[in-house]
């Protein structure tokens, strides 16, 4: 599993501006059955992703495509983790420690 932590590198006029593109590229991902929780930061600087994934590559792939990074309106912090534990919703997502 992983957070992606995104954080604006541009006024927020620009990403605005990207917004509509944005959230057709979350909801691609949602239908793709990798992201499972999103949502902006507070203060507004930003936003989080939680996705899952077995390829750490394919998820900074994935996070290359977002419109906001493609034009340079934002910076990616990705972190993978092991989901040992969840809430009952998530349980398809627990993972075992290696």
């Amino acid at each position: 599993m992983f957070v992606l932590e995104l954080t604006y590198t541009a006024p927020v006029e620009p990403v605005d501006a990207l917004m509509t593109e944005h959230i057709t590229w979350l909801d691609e991902q949602y239908a793709a059955g990798v992201f499972i929780a999103s949502g902006r930061k507070n203060p507004r600087d930003g936003g989080v992703i939680l996705a899952v994934g077995e390829d750490r590559a394919a998820i900074e792939k994935i996070a290359a495509a977002d419109p906001f990074a493609a034009h340079g309106v934002c910076a990616y912090r990705i972190t993978e983790f092991i989901a040992t534990k969840t809430a009952p919703a998530l349980a398809p997502y627990r993972q075992q420690l290696p």
